[in-house]
């Protein structure tokens, strides 16, 4: 029997929703002039769609699939907060940053709606700074 103690209902990031996310944030790399590669994915980590910008560095595909996930696995904490998070703990940093996926540096945000995390966008081809001001302009499309 489903009660409310038993399931919950949640907003989802759909497909036109993540397009929404990528096309904004290739827009907004296009407008700086940095090729980079785009994934967005859901709130579980799932990839649900990605670009590669032409003059994107294709290990950079990868990366950036990582930050959406990395961002998504942590219940939305961008991947440009961990470093200040794990610097002053030496057994966390050296240990943590071995885990598959795991991305410390910028370039991966939260996507949310009506508040509530639905998903995540990860960006990477240009320095960690642009990479997330790119990020941040594709999780605006998404209010």
């Amino acid at each position: 029997m489903t009660t409310p103690e038993t399931t919950r209902s949640r907003p989802v990031l759909t497909l036109a929703g993540a397009r929404l996310v990528l096309e904004a944030a290739l827009a907004h790399a296009d407008q700086i002039g940095v090729p980079v590669n785009v994934s967005v994915c859901d709130d579980a980590g799932h990839q649900i769609i990605a670009a590669r910008m032409d003059g994107a560095a294709l290990m950079s595909a990868s990366i950036a699939t990582d930050k959406a996930y990395t961002v998504a696995a942590f219940l939305g904490l961008p991947t440009h907060q961990w470093f200040d998070l794990i610097k002053d703990e030496p057994a966390l940093r050296e240990g943590i940053v071995h885990r598959d996926r795991l991305v410390v540096f910028g370039g991966g945000v939260a996507v949310r709606a009506q508040g509530q995390l639905v998903g995540a966008i990860g960006v990477s081809g240009g320095s960690a700074e642009q990479d997330q001001e790119i990020a941040e302009a594709g999780a605006a499309a998404i209010t």
